[in-house]
């Protein structure tokens, strides 16, 4: 059998769920740090949820902030090392719920590190609760009827957001539904931590992932519903791109 390639930077195997996409975005963080040659040099940044399992399976230097406070934390350590390639990764409360206004407000001062965020629609670390994320009609377990927008709010288009923020370099939205999205993901993920290295700007990348566990579905079946219900809300794509930097090719 062909020799299974994994970059140095996975030292542990995954300690996902089976069918997370979480894993696969590690992938294709740590191949996008080999390639550009500086993954020796850089420094990650979780805060609460399940990005947390990163501290034990990649080898880079870590810093867990506490929850939501991740872009502060990214900020002190960029300003203060900004020869280090500093990367922000969150999930959706994280993020978006307990996190808004850090993530909203590294954004406005136009930091220049990389964030990568994973949008599972949940909590996904303390049983699945209804995230900011969570789709209108979808059931967890504070939302048993499904979520109703006319209670609990819209689902929050965290890209379309920070589009209007004059500072951001580059935006993008993928997903982990197939070998072609994934791709597409890893270009983004490139492009994203290439505005640091050339010193553009902020940059942002939303993944949307699937929750196997928290969803009650094969992991199969939860691809199928990414495509299927949560995409046609979640449209993928590059959304904003002022880096001045070509395509990347991820193949």
């Amino acid at each position: 059998m062909p020799k299974r390639l994994l970059s140095k930077l996975l030292v542990e195997e995954s300690k996902y769920c089976a069918g997370c996409g979480h894993g696969i975005v590690n992938r294709c963080l740590a191949e996008c740090l080999d390639e550009l040659g500086v993954s020796d040099d850089s420094i990650g940044v979780c805060a609460v949820g399940c990005s947390c399992w990163m501290i034990d399976t990649f080898g880079i230097d870590w810093i867990q902030a506490p929850h939501g406070r991740a872009p502060a934390t990214a900020t002190g350590i960029k300003r203060t090392r900004p020869d280090k390639t500093v990367v922000v990764y969150q999930g959706d409360g994280d993020c978006l719920a307990i996190g808004m206004a850090e993530t909203i407000h590294a954004a406005l001062r136009g930091e220049k590190f990389s964030v990568i965020f994973i949008n599972n629609g949940n909590f996904g670390m303390t049983g699945g609760q209804m995230a900011p994320t969570t789709i209108a009609g979808q059931k967890t377990p504070t939302s048993i009827y499904g979520r109703d927008v006319k209670t609990t709010g819209f689902p929050v288009d965290i890209i379309k957001i920070l589009a209007t923020i004059p500072t951001t370099a580059y935006l993008a939205r993928g997903s982990v539904v197939d070998v072609p999205s994934i791709n597409r993901v890893k270009g983004y993920i490139k492009k994203a931590l290439r505005c640091q290295t050339q010193d553009i700007g902020y940059a942002f990348v939303e993944v949307v992932s699937p929750c196997p566990t928290n969803w009650g579905l094969e992991p199969l079946a939860a691809v199928k519903r990414i495509k299927d219900e949560v995409l046609p809300v979640y449209v993928p794509g590059e959304y904003k791109d002022e880096s001045g930097l070509g395509k990347e090719e991820s193949e």
